[in-house]
Protein backbone atom coordinates (compact mmCIF):
# COMPACT_ATOMS: atom_id res chain seq x y z
CA UNK A 1 0.00 0.00 0.00
CA UNK A 2 1.52 3.37 -0.96
CA UNK A 3 2.31 5.95 1.70
CA UNK A 4 -0.01 8.91 1.38
CA UNK A 5 1.08 12.49 1.86
CA UNK A 6 -0.02 13.96 5.18
CA UNK A 7 -2.18 17.05 5.04
CA UNK A 8 -0.83 20.10 6.88
CA UNK A 9 -3.67 20.26 9.36
CA UNK A 10 -2.86 16.79 10.67
CA UNK A 11 -1.90 16.33 14.32
CA UNK A 12 -3.57 16.82 17.64
CA UNK A 13 -2.21 20.33 18.15
CA UNK A 14 -3.03 22.80 15.39
CA UNK A 15 0.20 24.04 13.84
CA UNK A 16 0.76 27.79 13.88
CA UNK A 17 3.69 30.14 14.30
CA UNK A 18 4.62 31.05 17.86
CA UNK A 19 3.19 34.32 19.15
CA UNK A 20 5.99 36.90 19.33
CA UNK A 21 6.96 38.44 22.69
CA UNK A 22 5.14 41.62 23.70
CA UNK A 23 7.88 44.21 23.73
CA UNK A 24 7.80 47.14 26.16
CA UNK A 25 8.06 50.72 24.93
CA UNK A 26 11.35 51.11 26.83
CA UNK A 27 13.73 49.16 29.05
CA UNK A 28 15.71 50.16 32.11
CA UNK A 29 19.26 48.85 32.22
CA UNK A 30 19.84 46.16 34.85
CA UNK A 31 22.97 46.01 37.01
CA UNK A 32 24.36 43.17 39.09
CA UNK A 33 24.32 45.38 42.18
CA UNK A 34 20.61 46.15 41.95
CA UNK A 35 19.25 43.17 40.03
CA UNK A 36 21.23 40.12 41.08
CA UNK A 37 19.28 36.85 41.17
CA UNK A 38 17.54 36.12 44.46
CA UNK A 39 14.71 33.86 45.59
CA UNK A 40 11.28 35.03 44.34
CA UNK A 41 12.78 38.09 42.63
CA UNK A 42 10.66 39.70 39.91
CA UNK A 43 12.23 41.63 37.03
CA UNK A 44 10.03 43.70 34.71
CA UNK A 45 11.00 45.67 31.60
CA UNK A 46 14.74 45.38 32.24
CA UNK A 47 17.66 44.99 29.86
CA UNK A 48 20.29 42.52 31.08
CA UNK A 49 23.24 43.42 28.84
CA UNK A 50 26.65 41.73 29.15
CA UNK A 51 26.03 40.78 32.80
CA UNK A 52 27.75 37.85 34.51
CA UNK A 53 25.10 35.94 36.48
CA UNK A 54 26.77 32.56 36.15
CA UNK A 55 26.57 29.97 38.90
CA UNK A 56 23.71 31.69 40.73
CA UNK A 57 21.00 29.69 42.51
CA UNK A 58 17.50 31.13 43.02
CA UNK A 59 13.96 29.75 43.12
CA UNK A 60 10.77 31.23 41.65
CA UNK A 61 12.48 34.05 39.74
CA UNK A 62 10.29 35.89 37.20
CA UNK A 63 11.41 37.79 34.11
CA UNK A 64 8.65 39.80 32.40
CA UNK A 65 9.22 41.79 29.20
CA UNK A 66 12.99 41.61 29.69
CA UNK A 67 15.82 41.43 27.19
CA UNK A 68 18.94 39.39 27.88
CA UNK A 69 21.80 40.15 25.50
CA UNK A 70 25.31 38.83 26.02
CA UNK A 71 24.32 37.70 29.50
CA UNK A 72 26.07 34.76 31.19
CA UNK A 73 23.74 32.40 33.08
CA UNK A 74 25.94 29.35 32.64
CA UNK A 75 25.81 26.86 35.49
CA UNK A 76 22.98 28.70 37.24
CA UNK A 77 20.06 26.90 38.94
CA UNK A 78 16.66 28.58 38.55
CA UNK A 79 13.94 26.16 39.65
CA UNK A 80 10.36 27.37 39.35
CA UNK A 81 11.39 30.25 37.07
CA UNK A 82 9.10 32.05 34.63
CA UNK A 83 10.15 33.95 31.52
CA UNK A 84 7.32 35.78 29.73
CA UNK A 85 7.53 38.14 26.74
CA UNK A 86 11.33 38.00 26.79
CA UNK A 87 14.12 38.16 24.21
CA UNK A 88 17.32 36.18 24.85
CA UNK A 89 20.12 37.00 22.40
CA UNK A 90 23.76 35.88 22.11
CA UNK A 91 23.78 34.77 25.74
CA UNK A 92 25.48 31.87 27.51
CA UNK A 93 23.05 29.44 29.13
CA UNK A 94 25.34 26.41 29.02
CA UNK A 95 24.58 23.90 31.79
CA UNK A 96 21.77 26.05 33.16
CA UNK A 97 19.60 23.84 35.39
CA UNK A 98 15.90 24.66 35.47
CA UNK A 99 13.02 22.47 36.67
CA UNK A 100 9.25 23.07 36.79
CA UNK A 101 9.65 26.35 34.95
CA UNK A 102 7.87 28.24 32.16
CA UNK A 103 8.78 29.95 28.90
CA UNK A 104 5.85 31.96 27.52
CA UNK A 105 6.15 34.08 24.37
CA UNK A 106 9.94 33.97 24.32
CA UNK A 107 12.43 34.21 21.45
CA UNK A 108 15.94 32.79 21.98
CA UNK A 109 18.53 33.44 19.27
CA UNK A 110 22.22 32.62 18.81
CA UNK A 111 22.46 31.41 22.39
CA UNK A 112 24.88 28.83 23.74
CA UNK A 113 22.73 26.28 25.57
CA UNK A 114 24.92 23.19 25.60
CA UNK A 115 23.81 20.87 28.39
CA UNK A 116 20.90 23.04 29.47
CA UNK A 117 18.62 21.11 31.83
CA UNK A 118 15.00 22.23 31.32
CA UNK A 119 13.07 19.36 32.90
CA UNK A 120 9.37 18.99 33.71
CA UNK A 121 8.69 22.47 32.37
CA UNK A 122 6.31 24.28 30.04
CA UNK A 123 7.21 26.01 26.77
CA UNK A 124 4.50 27.89 24.88
CA UNK A 125 4.92 30.24 21.92
CA UNK A 126 8.71 29.92 21.92
CA UNK A 127 11.23 30.22 19.08
CA UNK A 128 14.80 28.91 19.29
CA UNK A 129 16.84 30.28 16.39
CA UNK A 130 20.48 29.40 15.58
CA UNK A 131 21.07 28.07 19.10
CA UNK A 132 23.57 25.49 20.30
CA UNK A 133 21.45 23.00 22.25
CA UNK A 134 23.59 19.89 22.04
CA UNK A 135 23.24 17.59 25.07
CA UNK A 136 20.25 19.63 26.28
CA UNK A 137 17.58 17.85 28.32
CA UNK A 138 13.86 18.62 28.00
CA UNK A 139 12.63 15.48 29.71
CA UNK A 140 8.96 15.47 30.77
CA UNK A 141 8.43 19.01 29.40
CA UNK A 142 5.30 20.21 27.60
CA UNK A 143 5.70 22.07 24.29
CA UNK A 144 3.00 24.09 22.52
CA UNK A 145 3.60 26.20 19.42
CA UNK A 146 7.38 25.90 19.64
CA UNK A 147 9.84 26.21 16.75
CA UNK A 148 13.50 25.17 16.54
CA UNK A 149 15.23 26.64 13.49
CA UNK A 150 18.87 26.16 12.54
CA UNK A 151 19.72 24.66 15.94
CA UNK A 152 22.31 22.08 16.97
CA UNK A 153 20.28 19.58 18.99
CA UNK A 154 22.65 16.66 18.69
CA UNK A 155 22.16 14.18 21.54
CA UNK A 156 19.39 16.30 23.05
CA UNK A 157 17.03 14.40 25.34
CA UNK A 158 13.25 14.70 24.82
CA UNK A 159 12.33 11.58 26.80
CA UNK A 160 8.67 11.65 27.90
CA UNK A 161 8.24 15.17 26.50
CA UNK A 162 5.00 16.26 24.82
CA UNK A 163 6.14 17.71 21.49
CA UNK A 164 2.76 17.91 19.78
CA UNK A 165 2.88 20.42 16.91
CA UNK A 166 6.55 21.42 17.42
CA UNK A 167 8.46 22.31 14.23
CA UNK A 168 12.14 21.48 13.70
CA UNK A 169 13.65 23.18 10.64
CA UNK A 170 17.29 22.87 9.49
CA UNK A 171 18.27 21.27 12.80
CA UNK A 172 20.94 18.71 13.66
CA UNK A 173 19.17 16.07 15.75
CA UNK A 174 21.86 13.42 15.39
CA UNK A 175 21.61 10.98 18.29
CA UNK A 176 18.72 12.86 19.94
CA UNK A 177 16.52 10.81 22.27
CA UNK A 178 12.71 10.67 21.84
CA UNK A 179 11.84 7.63 23.96
CA UNK A 180 8.22 7.73 25.18
CA UNK A 181 7.78 11.23 23.76
CA UNK A 182 4.49 12.35 22.20
CA UNK A 183 4.86 13.73 18.69
CA UNK A 184 1.43 14.15 17.05
CA UNK A 185 1.81 16.72 14.28
CA UNK A 186 5.48 17.35 15.08
CA UNK A 187 7.19 18.44 11.85
CA UNK A 188 10.79 17.76 10.78
CA UNK A 189 12.05 19.72 7.76
CA UNK A 190 15.59 19.40 6.40
CA UNK A 191 16.88 17.89 9.65
CA UNK A 192 19.62 15.39 10.42
CA UNK A 193 17.85 12.46 12.09
CA UNK A 194 20.63 9.89 12.02
CA UNK A 195 20.93 7.68 15.07
CA UNK A 196 18.00 9.12 16.99
CA UNK A 197 16.75 7.08 19.94
CA UNK A 198 13.16 6.10 20.57
CA UNK A 199 12.43 6.26 16.86
CA UNK A 200 9.27 4.19 17.28
CA UNK A 201 7.82 7.07 19.35
CA UNK A 202 7.65 9.19 16.19
CA UNK A 203 4.16 7.92 15.39
CA UNK A 204 2.09 10.85 14.18
CA UNK A 205 5.11 13.00 13.28
CA UNK A 206 5.51 14.58 9.85
CA UNK A 207 8.87 14.12 8.13
CA UNK A 208 10.02 15.85 4.95
CA UNK A 209 10.59 13.39 2.11
CA UNK A 210 14.28 14.31 1.89
CA UNK A 211 14.81 13.34 5.54
CA UNK A 212 13.06 10.02 5.27
CA UNK A 213 16.00 7.97 3.96
CA UNK A 214 18.23 8.58 7.00
CA UNK A 215 15.28 8.00 9.31
CA UNK A 216 14.43 4.72 7.59
CA UNK A 217 17.86 3.29 8.42
CA UNK A 218 17.44 4.24 12.08
CA UNK A 219 13.95 2.75 12.17
CA UNK A 220 15.16 -0.44 10.52
CA UNK A 221 17.89 -0.79 13.14
CA UNK A 222 15.40 -0.29 15.96
CA UNK A 223 13.18 -3.02 14.53
CA UNK A 224 16.05 -5.40 13.89
CA UNK A 225 15.68 -5.21 10.11
CA UNK A 226 18.83 -5.92 8.11
CA UNK A 227 19.21 -3.78 5.00
CA UNK A 228 20.91 -5.60 2.16
CA UNK A 229 22.45 -4.26 -1.03
CA UNK A 230 20.27 -5.21 -4.01
CA UNK A 231 23.34 -6.41 -5.93
CA UNK A 232 24.65 -8.51 -3.05
CA UNK A 233 24.50 -12.29 -3.33
CA UNK A 234 22.57 -13.48 -0.26
CA UNK A 235 24.19 -16.91 -0.60
CA UNK A 236 27.72 -15.55 -0.77
CA UNK A 237 29.92 -16.68 2.08
CA UNK A 238 30.80 -13.90 4.47
CA UNK A 239 34.43 -13.32 5.20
Amino acid sequence: MPVRAVRRESGRSAERAPVEPKRPASLDLATVEEHDLDHEATFRRLGFVDLDLSGRSADAVEFEQCRLRGTDLSGATLDGAKFSDCLVESSNLANLRVEKSTLLRVRVSTARMTGVHWVNGSLRDVTFSQCRLDLASFRFSNFRHVVFEGCNLSRADFTNADLGGVRFTDCDLTGAQFSHAKLPGTRFVNCSLAGIGGVTSLAGAIVARADLIALSYTLAGALGIRIEDEDADPDAERT
